[in-house]
């Protein structure tokens, strides 16, 4: 049910039965040695693969999100925080006048989350509605299940290492990096972020075992899935 394979009848057909839908959101920045596109493929699949077979529509991913912090590193895009929520503002209410009324958005950029604390504001707009921000990564069941595989996980670490974001013919270091003072990180121009970064994790290994890895995956799937199903107020 991914919108790109859909045309606008199919979506009125289906609104006469379902009124539920997934908007996932990423982001375009560096991500180490990992695709700059991590955080969008990542919210996108789990959205995609969450909803198989339910009937509910996922809709394409957002790919871009808030990240000034990695304003030095090339390929990366930010947008103002008042862009993405007037952005935010747009699509749920586009949504909600098409008939959807209940929309599990799977977030998938950390920088995102100015939109989670804003959504009251539409919410109480749009007082029929339901949305449910799901920040697939750290969300309990998941982020239980990487710690059980290795506490030290980070932005652009293992953790973020699938087939699906590793690039080919692009080796992962095999450094265990030391977390950085992340707060301390916040306090910098992006430039010096880059300097104490270097290659952009924030600490960990690069990458681990995709049995392990998988068993991560089927955890955050099935967590997603179980938000979509009852998840609703």
């Amino acid at each position: 049910m991914h919108i790109q394979g859909m045309n606008w009848g199919m979506v009125e057909d289906l609104l006469t039965r379902e009124d539920r839908c997934v908007l996932p959101l990423g982001c375009t920045e560096q991500h180490a040695t990992l695709s700059l596109a991590t955080d969008t493929l990542l919210a996108e699949r789990v959205a995609r693969e969450a909803a198989d077979g339910s009937g509910v529509p996922v809709f394409p991913a957002l790919p871009y999100g808030i990240t000034p912090t990695f304003a030095a590193y090339p390929g990366t895009l930010s947008l103002r925080v008042s862009t993405y929520l007037n952005l935010l503002d747009d699509l749920l209410s586009g949504l909600h006048e098409q008939g959807f009324r209940r929309i599990l958005i799977v977030n998938g950029h950390g920088g995102n989350t100015p939109g989670q604390g804003w959504l009251g504001e539409w919410l109480a707009r749009h007082p029929d509605a339901r949305v449910q921000w799901h920040n697939w990564w750290n969300a309990p069941r998941t982020w239980a299940a990487v710690q059980r595989v290795d506490p030290l996980a980070s932005h652009a670490s293992w953790m973020e290492n699938f087939p699906w974001t590793r690039l080919d013919g692009v080796p992962a270091p095999e450094e265990r990096k030391p977390m950085v003072d992340v707060a301390a990180l916040r306090q910098l121009p992006p430039a010096k972020v880059r300097e104490v970064l270097g290659d952009g994790n924030y600490g960990g290994l690069h990458r681990r075992p995709d049995r392990e890895m998988q068993l991560i995956w089927q955890e955050a799937v099935a967590e997603t899935r179980a938000l979509l199903d009852s998840g609703w107020a």
